[in-house]
């Protein structure tokens, strides 16, 4: 449809903050206008759609989503992974390097875009490594690969420990403009670690995983981008210690910038219950404390954007003993109702939270998208906050099914996802009239 306004609804700009009642025009694609505290008449042929007050923002972008094509489409493909994203709101995702082939070169780049223009319902932007095959030896070529299409540079799930690697790959950053996206785990300090140091471990007999696998990384990188001056984000941190690094960082003026799992925000060591490989993360899940320090750090912005961390897992990887599992989770169809337990416990407002989700994400990539405004990409969602639900990982859209929310009682969902004016998820209760 050409024009669609969506009217009666509780309009939230995640770029401004700005909230209340009002509607939505949506014309060739973009924000054709905002009524705020107002529902005009729909223009002649003109669809309607009646928000019944939920709320009406832009919508959400993953900084962080494995997906699997080119090489692991049993676990996942640009089509199940974008239509998983719809049905949780994520108009964007920015998809990890760590295929087979790798995206080391501009050829790759150019098939996964190719790819998700014939597949996908949302928008994909692909990251390409900063290391040719992920093997942290020899650099990548930024300018080709930028140029191709890639939006950022990461070795996915590897952190790079070649010190003099980064310093070379934040001066290209520097110089190309680009953002570099670091797993900030320290490979021989996790060592044979499969969850947090600690007494959790040590009841359950697990080997442990230092905070300080995290924050030696991620001192010795902000070293580095004080040197260089490199654009750096800290993919995700999750611990109290790796908050206040940041924070001197920021204060320090450093162009650093740093992201959280959802699970970090909302689970803790104590989800793994009687070994639950679901919860078997990279970042760990730490204890409470940790999980409280990493809320309080978006709530003074020192964290800036939420991840889902999206890493489908099939059987075989999964259905293990836990030291023997792999890591990662089901996140990108969950990160919204799994951050929306923030809202409800009142521990993070719904401004900060969705200008975590979009807006920031945004910014940090350039886009125009995270943002209502009038000239905006019609990337909306419309989220019913209040629903409740038991998560049932049999009815979720990704090929995989390893969720750690599985049997969760969540509250809020999504029940409409526009991509470029097109409506890629539509819940059936949503009314509408023409």
């Amino acid at each position: 449809m050409s024009q669609l306004l969506l009217a009666n609804a509780r309009l939230l700009d995640p770029a401004t903050g700005r909230e209340g009642p009002g509607a939505v025009l949506v014309r060739d694609g973009r924000i054709a206008d905002l009524a705020w505290g107002a529902t005009p008449d729909a223009p002649e042929g003109c669809a309607r759609i009646d928000c019944n007050g939920q709320v009406l923002t832009a919508g959400l972008i993953d900084l962080r989503a494995f997906v699997g094509e080119p090489g692991a489409e049993h676990r996942e493909t640009l089509a199940s992974a974008s239509a998983a994203a719809a049905a949780g709101g994520v108009t964007t995702l920015v998809c990890m390097p760590d295929t087979n082939p790798v995206i080391d070169g501009a050829p790759i780049v150019d098939f996964v875009l190719r790819r998700a223009r014939d597949t996908a319902s949302v928008n994909v932007l692909p990251a390409a490594a900063i290391t040719k095959g992920l093997a942290g030896k020899e650099m990548t070529e930024f300018g080709l690969l930028a140029e191709a299409g890639a939006v950022a540079f990461t070795d996915g799930l590897k952190a790079v420990t070649n010190a003099q690697l980064m310093r070379r790959a934040l001066t290209y950053a520097r110089d190309f403009g680009a953002l570099l996206m670091q797993h900030v785990e320290e490979p021989d300090l996790v060592a044979e670690g499969v969850m947090n140091e600690g007494e959790m471990a040590s009841r359950l007999g697990l080997i442990g995983i230092p905070r300080e696998a995290e924050t030696v990384m991620l001192e010795r990188d902000i070293r580095l981008v004080r040197l260089t001056g490199g654009r750096y984000h800290a993919a995700m941190i999750s611990c109290a210690d790796s908050v206040e690094i940041v924070r001197r960082a920021k204060a320090d003026g450093l162009p650093v910038t740093c992201g959280v799992s959802v699970n970090n925000l909302v689970l803790n060591e104590g989800d793994i219950g009687h070994y639950r490989t679901f919860c078997k993360l990279s970042p760990p899940l730490r204890d409470e404390a940790d999980r409280h320090a990493v809320i309080a750090a978006l709530n003074e912005g020192v964290i800036d954007v939420i991840v889902s961390d999206h890493n489908p897992q099939d059987v075989e990887t999964k259905r293990l003993p836990f030291a023997e599992a792999a890591d990662g989770a089901l996140g990108i169809e969950t990160l919204l109702g799994a951050s929306l337990r923030l809202l409800h416990t009142g521990d993070v407002a719904l401004p900060k939270l969705l200008a975590a989700l979009s807006a920031n994400p945004a910014r940090l990539l350039g886009r125009e998208a995270g943002r209502l405004a009038a000239g905006a990409p019609a990337d909306l969602v419309l989220i019913d906050p209040d629903v409740p639900y038991v998560l049932d990982k049999r009815q979720l859209k990704s090929r995989s099914k390893n969720s750690p929310f599985d049997e969760a009682r969540l509250q809020g969902a999504a029940v409409l996802t526009l991509v470029g004016g097109r409506i890629v998820h539509r819940a059936e209760t949503l009314a509408d009239a023409a």
